[in-house]
């Protein structure tokens, strides 16, 4: 049976493996796809998709020049441009007519591109056959919806292979320290990857049958926690192991009793991580809603590697599992563990503290924690500027500064409005009167035309006449050119103004574009963050009063972990703000952190109270939390230390929304394992001694209770 189970996740290995780096291919980072359908730019960007061909996103490109350009230029570089050579995904062809800005040092045009195609490719090759057909231009960057669209490829381009290799080499190393022995490292490790590769073939399939929509960043987030938690299960099922290697001779007894003595917990654990992330499921944007299914299938693999291949590796290993450390068994004799606490271990020191201070240490730690907390009055979690979305060098990023500091701020990104043509120029009058807007124009055959109160404007002032708009069902398309660049709070002030001018002209206009997007989003994630938050915590309350049965020791851990996590935040927020330097955080940022750091810091509770649960049955609630504290102190800790490291590789990418919550994440799980769970919640405990488990019979028992049945452990 060993030798099958092993053989059957290599399989898992070898399948999911192969299909590891398909999850890119996989995923989306248009952040429209996400909104809900009633949300008013979702609304408008599929009426705007019967303005223009299908299948296309579009670059703008920014010309930069020294001197200034004369008045023969621009159709001499747009027949330049026209002469650029045949570029996979882009259709030279159908681009705007050349805007030159008024200083004359810049010039920009709106270029399609194939949204289907290798957007990456395409951009570099059209920057590339620009910079060469217009060699006078000082610069030339693509920007606009596939500038951004290409840097965000870029960025996630390491993220199946740099990523891995970044998480699995810090776990290795922290592995090695803690254990002393190189084959045990490479037993977590590989049933670490076996779940990993599991729930990549799950999530591919689900993936390519439409079944859920993959967004850019789900994939990091999904290799980091399923590394993550199947090496923490990983490391309290292997401290069970060792204590029943110890008191037994045969390496199966040890297996089973180690299994047995350790799946509730880490079921439990596991079904914490999974009910919190299912939550997200009530969430308005999609990119949230998919998450919670697609992290929890990790999850469930996590729970299936640790109670199968874990435990077959580790019995055809044997104690050579952990050469060159004897691990032998006590010959002839039971194993007294009654002077634990009497020990020389920083644990039993920690404990003995615990129990002649256990008032002033609870208190003084939950007074920082509240100080630290104070933090979050700094926290900007509005939202950020999507141009910093990419850290490090941008193409995208830096031709939008050229466009500001040339053009007004939002010209490239325009506000969209979709009006019916009786109300265009009412409509157009209620645009122009907005603070914040600079012009606006209508689509027509020959493209964006200037569009006034009066009425539609010809192409170049005083030359021509009007041309005709582009009308579809009795509707027409206004780009708004807001004076502010599209990805700033005062273009969303804008924005929300415009709707509301609208709203006075007519309740059934709708107001799109990039930066109706970032508003939309934003208030559903805001939304999403205020509904999700309770429901976790009321979740995870409920799982724990069903195993612990009790009601206090669950509030108790529930309380210490979100106090862990509101001081996790307010560091993180000062952190952002004063070291870093961060424009602001996406909403999402403090929700996504909040599950992860409350469903995996409950997880370490949960083996310290299951643990003390069963000590104080033989030992009494107070020294029963102390031997927990003794027992699980290792192993904790050195989970805490795997997890916080793992999550921390996330800032190796170089995207703004991955390296918030990798650090408030990392910071987060050190502080509970070093302060909640080694201080706040064992003092806790022993204050409140038996009261721990009201209303449980144990609540009643103020002494040991002999178990003759139980046998004795002994600590890692």
């Amino acid at each position: 049976m060993t030798a099958v189970i092993i053989a059957v996740w290599l399989l898992v290995l070898l399948v999911g493996g192969r299909m590891f780096s398909q999850l890119n291919d996989l995923g989306t980072n248009d952040r429209v796809q996400f909104l809900p359908n009633s949300a008013e730019s979702t609304q408008v960007n599929e009426v705007q998709n019967d303005f223009r061909e299908q299948g296309f996103t579009y670059a703008v490109a920014v010309f930069a020049f020294d001197e200034p350009l004369d008045d023969h230029a621009a159709p001499l570089i747009e027949r330049a441009v026209q002469r650029v050579g045949a570029i996979d995904g882009v259709f030279i062809f159908n681009a705007t007519p050349l805007i030159v800005a008024e200083d004359r040092l810049a010039a920009e045009m709106v270029i399609p591109l194939d949204s289907a195609g290798e957007l990456d490719e395409s951009v570099a090759g059209l920057r590339a056959g620009l910079q060469t057909a217009v060699p006078e231009a000082a610069a030339v960057y693509i920007t606009g919806p596939a500038g951004f669209a290409a840097d965000i490829i870029a960025a996630f381009s390491g993220i199946d292979g740099l990523l891995l290799l970044v998480a699995l080499g810090a776990v290795f190393l922290i592995l090695v320290v803690v254990y002393r022995s190189p084959l045990l490292p490479v037993i977590v490790l590989s049933t670490s990857l076996a779940a990993l590769c599991g729930s990549v073939i799950v999530v591919s399939g689900l993936a390519r049958s439409g079944a859920i929509l993959l967004a850019g960043q789900t994939q990091g987030i999904l290799l980091i926690l399923v590394v993550g938690a199947t090496t923490n299960y990983a490391l309290l099922y292997i401290s069970r192991y060792i204590e029943e290697l110890r008191r037994r001779e045969s390496k199966w007894e040890a297996t089973w009793a180690a299994l047995k003595r350790s799946w509730q917990p880490i079921l439990a654990s596991g079904l914490t991580v999974i009910v919190a992330l299912m939550v997200l499921l009530v969430s308005q944007l999609d990119s949230n809603r998919t998450l919670g299914p697609i992290a929890s299938i990790g999850i469930v693999f996590a729970l299936l590697a640790s109670f199968t291949m874990l435990p077959a590796l580790l019995l055809w290993a044997g104690r050579r599992a952990f050469w060159p450390r004897k691990v032998a068994a006590f010959s002839g004799r039971a194993v007294v563990e009654d002077d634990v606490l009497a020990g020389d271990s920083v644990w039993a020191r920690l404990a003995r503290l615990i129990a002649g201070r256990h008032r002033v240490v609870w208190v003084v730690t939950a007074l920082v924690l509240v100080v630290m907390s104070l933090g979050l009055t700094q926290l900007r979690a509005d939202g950020s500027p999507s141009s910093e979305y990419v850290m490090g060098e941008s193409q995208a990023r830096d031709g939008l500064a050229v466009i500001a500091e040339h053009y007004p701020a939002g010209a490239g990104t325009p506000a969209v409005v979709i009006v019916d043509t009786e109300r265009m120029l009412v409509a157009t009058e209620a645009i122009l009167a907005v603070p914040g807007v600079d012009s606006v124009r209508i689509a027509t055959l020959g493209g964006p035309a200037p569009i006034t109160a009066a009425g539609i404007q010809p192409f170049a002032a005083g030359a021509g006449i009007p041309p005709a708009p582009l009308v579809v069902d009795d509707q027409i398309l206004l780009e708004v050119t807001l004076t502010d660049a599209a990805d700033t709070p005062a273009a969303e002030e804008t924005v929300r103004e415009l709707r509301g001018a609208l709203d006075d002209v007519g309740k059934d206009l709708l107001v799109g574009g990039q930066t109706a997007i970032d508003v939309d989003a934003n208030a559903a994630a805001i939304v999403d963050r205020t509904l999700i938050v309770p429901l976790v915590l009321l979740c995870v309350f409920g799982l724990l009063v069903l195993l612990l049965r009790s009601v206090v020791a669950p509030l108790l851990v529930v309380g210490s972990v979100a106090l862990s996590y509101a001081a996790a935040l307010g560091v993180s927020a000062i952190v952002f703000n004063v070291v870093f330097g961060f424009g602001g955080a996406d909403p999402t940022v403090p929700l996504f952190a909040f599950v992860f750091l409350i469903a995996l810091g409950v997880d370490y509770n949960i083996f310290l109270m299951t643990r003390a649960r069963e000590e104080s049955l033989l030992h009494g609630a107070r020294e029963g939390v102390l031997r927990s504290l003794v027992f699980t102190g290792g192993v904790i800790t050195s989970a805490g230390i795997v997890l916080a490291a793992t999550f921390a590789a996330l800032g190796i990418l170089p995207l703004l929304f991955l390296a918030q919550i990798a650090f408030i994440v990392a910071f987060g799980v050190l502080l509970d394992t070093f302060v909640v769970r080694t201080l706040l919640v064992p003092a806790l405990a022993y204050d409140l001694g038996a009261r721990t488990w009201w209303p449980s019979a144990l609540s009643r028992r103020d002494a040991p209770q002999p178990a003759p049945e139980v046998a004795e452990r002994v600590s890692v």
